[in-house]
């Protein structure tokens, strides 16, 4: 990767600090003290599997070649720029873009699970954007589920022959629509409806996630087909080390 191509990779990761700092502190994923002990375990146990398959995953990748780090790095940020930027939405939660299609399409979605909790934790000690005690409730949801749902779509469209960028958009959006949807349902067995238990409350919750996070969702598609088209000008050797090609079929 040239010089100006890692000056612009910096920048990026520069930018997402400043702009994460900037944002003001009721942004949460899920909030501190929100989940009870119980629910934080059970999502934290259940975390655990997907992270150490994806530490393994991450060792192998960067032991085939050292050169997959800046691709990673930049990954990393662009979750955490984009998370960063939170509308308050839900009781104890908000909506935002989660920018981990990027990193699954790149790497797979194991990967994706290291980089999602280390933004996690990173906003929750320093910028109030979520929580500890529900570190494991929001990696399960944006790290784990929504980067598993958008490389299985991804996949998908590569074996139907769509268009690689449609592919990216919509690996991208169905990711960010899921990780949401597994939020409602964390909120809701948290706090079920007195009226109608778990499924009546996962309604409720989805019925207020919609209208802000359907248009973010959208967002987050197009910005990442921004970032691939650009990755495919700038860095398409890079790809090529992951073993991605955004060529049309």
């Amino acid at each position: 990767m040239s010089t100006k191509q890692k000056k612009m990779i910096f920048t990026l990761a520069v930018v997402s600090v400043i702009m994460g700092f900037s944002q003001r502190a009721y942004g949460m994923h899920i909030m501190e003290g929100y989940l009870s002990p119980k629910y934080c375990i059970a999502w934290g146990v259940l975390s655990i599997p997907f992270l150490v398959t994806g530490y393994l995953s991450i060792k192998k990748k960067l032991k085939d070649n050292r050169k997959n780090i800046t691709l990673l790095a930049m990954a990393g940020a662009f979750i955490f720029l984009i998370s960063s930027l939170k509308i308050p939405s839900v009781t104890g939660s908000c909506s935002h873009m989660t920018g981990t299609g990027l990193g699954a399409i790149l790497f797979g979605p194991t990967a994706v699970s290291i980089l999602g909790v280390i933004v996690l934790l990173f906003q929750a000690i320093l910028l109030a954007h979520g929580g500890l005690t529900s570190l494991g409730a929001n990696t399960f949801s944006m790290a784990i589920a929504g980067p598993l749902l958008s490389y299985g779509i991804f996949q998908l469209c590569k074996k139907l022959k769509v268009n690689p960028m449609v592919s990216v958009f919509l690996a991208a959006f169905f990711g960010d629509i899921f990780t949401y949807c597994i939020t409602s349902f964390q909120l809701a067995i948290a706090y079920p409806s007195e009226e109608g238990g778990v499924i009546t409350s996962m309604g409720k919750f989805l019925g207020v996630f919609a209208p802000t996070q359907l248009p973010l969702a959208v967002l987050e598609g197009i910005l990442t087909v921004l970032i691939m088209i650009a990755l495919k000008t700038y860095a398409n050797q890079e790809l090529k080390l992951v073993n991605l090609n955004l060529e049309e079929n």
